[in-house]
Parts: C-alpha cells; structure tokens; sequence
C-alpha cells in the first residue's frame, strides 16, 4: 500500500541486510510497508537480472514469502538503459524485436551503471510490448511487488556520438560508475543537437544534448529525441504500468523520477536525490506542493536526505515532515553512513510518534487519495487552497494541508524547539491531544512548542476525520475499530462539520464504486439548540459490511459548554443504561484566551466510547448538552 512507510537504501550488498532492516523496524515498534532494492540486488548492474551469489533465489523467495504473508511489499529499481552485452537475454531480446532508439539507422550508444547501453523507444508499439514481456519473465524470477523506474529522463553518462572503446574495460569497475569511458565525439551538425540556445546544467552552459540521448537521434515514426525528450520517463511509466497490470490485475505502484503532465494518472515521483541539508528539508515541502498542484499527488522526498550523511537532529524532524508526505520513503546513498529510523533512539521515538500519526490517519490519506483519482485535487495542499480569501498565507511553504483542513507545522531549522506557524481564520485542534485548541479569529501567526520529538499538526472546524487505531503495518491497521473526529468553531452554539472515507481492498486496478467492491461514506454533524447530530449517507454498502469493520468512538470537539451531555439517543431510539455505550467530556484548554466581544467562551470535547456502528450501515445519534447555565 503506498500511503505505507517505505524503506530504501542504495547498498544494501545482500540479502541478509534487508532481512535485517526489516526485523529491526520490527524491534524498534516502527510502522514500515515496504521494503525496496536500489541496484543492489542486480547482476552487473543489469535490469531485469538477480544477482545469484548476493541474493540467491530460494532465501529470496522465502523472504518475500514470509513478508507478503503479513502484508508488505518489495519494490526494486530499473532503469530505462538495457546494457550492451550479447550474452544478456533482455538485450538480445531487444535487438531481435528492434526496440531501441536510433541514431543514423543503429541503435544509439550511450552508458549508464551496466557501462554501455542501448535506450529503449517506448513510442514505439514493439517496445512496449517488449517491455511487458520483460516484467513478466522478471515477475516470475522475483515476484515483486512494483518498479521504481530511475534515469528516465533519460540519463546518460556520456554526450554525443560514442563508440565501445577497443581494449579498455568500460566502466573500469574502480571509481564511481559515472563517469563516462566510452569513445565520444560531440554532435553539432544539426540544430537539433546545437540549437542557438544552451541550457544550463548544474552551472555549465552546455548544447541541449548534454548527458541525455542525442537530440537528432531518431523514435518510432521518424519523430527526433529533440521534440520526444520530456515524454521519455512518462512513456516508461506507461507502459510499466501497462505491463504490471497485465500480470496479475491489480494496481500497480510505480515510482518514477522523471515525469510529464499526466504522469501522476500512472506513477508515483520522489524529488530526486535530495541532500540531507536543513535547506533541502525546507526545500521538500514546496516541492511536494507544486508536484501536487502539477497533477502528481503521490510525491514525496527521500527522508533524512539521499546525501551527505544526515545530522541526529535533522533526521529527527525530517521524519515529522516526511511522515505526512503522500508518498514517504526514507532512502540513502551508496557512500552515506546507514540512516534507517532506528539508528537512533531519539529518531526511532520521533518517528514513533510521527508514523504512529500517520497509520492512525491512513484511512483519510486514501480518501484524500481516492478524491485526487476522481477530481485531480492533491493530496497534499498549499493552506491557500482551503483559505483563498487569507492572502497572508498565498506565499507560505513552511506548511502544508493534508486535505483541505489537516495541517502539519514542522520545525525546519536547526536547534529549534519552537516553530511559529500560521494559523488561518477559525479553530484548530491538536490531533496529539485534542484538549488542546487554537481560535485564530482573523488568522495569526502563533509560536508551539515543539520538542524534538513533537511535531505539530492541527485540524480545522467543521471537519470529521475517519481515524483507525494505527499499526506496524498498513493490512493490520486497517483491520482495527474506526473513530471519528468532528470538529465545530469552539464554543459554537450553532456548527456544522462533514467528511468522507472511501474503502477498497486497494489492489483493484481502478480506485472507483462498484460491484460490490468499495463503500463510500459521507459523514454529517450538526450541533443547534443545544443538540449534537451525527449521520452516515453510504453509497454501495456491501464492501465494508462484508469486512465488519465498525466505529466504536467518536470525538466532538468545540462544544459550548453548558452542562453534562444527556439523552443520547441511536437511530432514534434512547439508548439505555444498560448499554456499553459510555459518554464523557473533557473541558479544552486554549493556546490564547477565547474571547468573542467581552465575553469569555470555554468549550469541551464530548467523547462516546463503547460504539459497534457497521461502517457500511446509515446511522444517526444525538444527544442534548445540558441546560445553558
């Protein structure tokens, strides 16, 4: 399930050390869905292969046997680049099927980790075709559980017209692995190779072609590499969503680092290789906001950074960010120290804290998924989204909004243990302790606490949140008793809130109501005169009464203080003293005095524990807060 934790890392060198990772997630109580290989597990570098000696084939199997029977899952990277090799299979089977991109009629030259390689055309019909055939055989070698598809803008280690060289090894296998050892020349008697243009790369003003395949080279239909380059990684991403469909017809997971408009239908996208720097933690936010805003909800950045090695306390607050991203992975290089979540104690209690949060929550995640699916609104929002008419907030990325009115105000800077968040107009309640409430009357900037294992996320009035209990791993949280959280401005006398929970078994090729194969549930509450209403509308009902999933609490917060709640009643009838049902309130404390004109208002927060409501059955409760004093 991708809204799961998901961990990663480039090195690990066999197979032991990812059974090792996974049972030390374990032992240190921290949720993790999936577990991925970068190309650790590859046979030379090679795509589509196993390396047999590092990861052999039977304690392979057996693993991923023991792993999906509880539920998680096992990604590995490819890349686009099929290396030059006249003994490996998928090239063979390339060549016979002439799927490569072309230059002057033969397969362009380039070089990526296997050392040369030919790239695949994927506007091309064959190759797509090709490729499914591909997955399918690597399916059956290792049966994983999606693709992370890597290099796909496409990335090439050399530029131009190259050759193998004639009595060197290319690459060495010594140093690092990108720099480029085949025999190249520059390509420059085209305006497609040498427009009057240059682009800038990483500082160096360079022709268009620079570390990419050629600009002149050719793709199916005559059509050049100079018009096609942006549509090179969402290509790929179609056709390997294409291909893991046809295996066994469910969803596919994909991940991709290079994406166009449309690529989010398809494929996941991580921001790259981000740097463990305080400066690209910020970074992250603003970036999974515009991939959002770009029709890419699913984004999300490699947690603790890809490079250089992490600090303690930096780690410590990237995980309160990254544990609220759509798509949230931690991931490390090669050549940085190992940085999973629980090297640390102090970052094994963070992310606790944090992933705890998140697994509590994922029921709203996958609405907010589904919503993404059927109207293209992100999943993570910038706070104009839900404020338009709030201009202060038009320029801030130091927050975002999960939804429209989940919000998470992390710590960015180092050393700190305040965070000064904006508070758009309204009441907000602390999810962590939901005693505690903010009432921004015309929005304003508030300092929290934030100690090192604190991070700070607040819900808006007018809201109900379908919450689970959380787990260690996303199959059994969802298995646990729903609760529902619903907000009013605090101390309303007169509030209405709403919510939606969408429920599949996640693996149908289409997120979408029908047969029998998802419930949808609208959630209503009102509170006027002194009475608390709270109703479901289910559309296609089936799905979640065969599961017997049941909400057994709910939480309302903001209420007017006035006497003890009373007269519950459940479908309209008085539920007796007899019952299970138990209803308490909790007075709620404010960050800054509630005031309203002179007058001072209180609130609190009416619990009802002891509930067995079928999540797939209507329902509607009341009850009376009391005689205002």
């Amino acid at each position: 399930m991708p809204t799961g934790f998901h961990q990663c890392r480039w090195g690990y060198h066999n197979l032991s050390v990812v059974e090792d990772v996974v049972e030390n997630y374990k032992k240190a109580r921290i949720p993790l869905d999936v577990i991925w290989n970068d190309d650790d597990h590859m046979d030379g570098h090679k795509d589509f292969t196993l390396n047999l000696v590092n990861y052999p084939r039977p304690k392979l199997l057996a693993f991923l046997e023991k792993i999906h029977s509880i539920g998680m899952k096992y990604i590995v990277i490819i890349d686009p680049g099929i290396g030059v090799n006249s003994s490996y299979g998928v090239y063979q089977r390339g060549i016979a099927n002439d799927v490569f991109i072309k230059y002057e009629g033969e397969p362009y030259l380039a070089q990526v980790w296997p050392g040369a390689v030919n790239f695949p055309d994927f506007l091309n019909p064959k190759t797509v075709d090709w490729w499914g055939d591909e997955v399918r055989r690597f399916h059956e070698l290792v049966p994983v559980d999606g693709l992370w598809i890597d290099m796909n803008e496409a990335s090439n280690f050399c530029s131009g017209l190259c050759k193998i060289p004639k009595g060197k090894q290319c690459p060495s296998g010594t140093g690092p692995g990108w720099v480029c050892c085949l025999d190249c020349k520059n390509i420059t008697k085209t305006r497609w190779d040498d427009p009057p243009y240059k682009i800038n790369a990483s500082g160096l003003q360079v022709p268009i072609g620079y570390k990419t395949i050629a600009t002149s080279a050719v793709h199916y239909n005559g059509v050049l590499e100079y018009d096609a380059h942006s549509l090179y990684g969402f290509s790929q991403a179609i056709a390997t969503h294409k291909a893991l469909q046809g295996l066994e017809g469910k969803r596919p997971f994909i991940l991709s680092r290079s994406t166009y408009v449309g690529s989010g239908k398809y494929a996941a996208h991580w921001t790259g290789d981000n740097k463990g720097t305080w400066e690209d933690l910020k970074y992250s936010i603003s970036t999974m906001i515009n991939f959002g805003i770009f029709g890419v909800p699913m984004v999300g950045s490699d947690i603790c950074g890809f490079y250089p090695a992490p600090t303690e306390e930096l780690c410590n607050r990237w995980i309160e960010v990254g544990a609220f991203y759509p798509f949230s992975r931690d991931h490390a290089n090669f050549y940085s120290p190992r940085q999973e979540l629980y090297q640390w104690d102090s970052v094994a209690e963070s992310a606790r804290n944090a992933l705890g949060m998140r697994y509590k929550i994922l029921p709203y995640l996958y609405t907010l998924s589904y919503e993404a699916h059927t109207t293209g609104a992100p999943i993570a929002r910038p706070l104009f989204f839900s404020f338009p008419d709030y201009t202060e907030c038009y320029g801030l990325s130091t927050q975002f909004l999960l939804g429209s009115s989940l919000m998470i105000s992390p710590v960015l800077e180092q050393g700190k243990s305040q965070v000064k968040a904006l508070f758009p107009p309204g009441s907000w309640y602390n999810l962590f302790d939901m005693t505690q409430a903010i009432t921004s009357e015309g929005g304003q900037y508030v300092t929290l606490d934030a100690p090192l294992h604190v991070v700070n996320v607040h819900l808006h009035q007018n809201t109900i949140l379908p919450m689970q209990q959380g787990g260690m791993i996303s199959k059994e949280a969802r298995m646990t008793p729903f609760a529902l959280v619903v907000t009013f401005p605090a101390g309303a006398s007169d509030g209405k809130a709403a919510g939606k929970l969408f429920l599949d078994d996640d693996e149908l090729p289409e997120m979408k109501l029908a047969s029998g194969s998802a419930t949808y549930v609208d959630f209503y509450a009102t509170v006027s005169q002194g009475t608390v209403k709270l109703w479901s509308e289910v559309q296609e009902s089936k799905f979640a009464l065969d599961k017997g999933w049941k909400i057994s609490k709910v939480a309302v917060l903001g209420l007017g203080r006035s006497g003890a709640p009373s007269a519950l009643e459940f479908d309209g009838k008085p539920v007796t003293a007899a019952s299970n049902i138990e209803l308490t309130s909790l007075e709620q404390k404010y960050l800054e005095d509630l005031q309203v004109g002179s007058e001072k208002k209180s609130s609190v927060m009416v619990e009802v524990n002891g509930l067995e409501i079928p999540v797939g059955k209507n329902f509607a409760m009341s009850w009376k807060m009391g005689i205002s004093g």
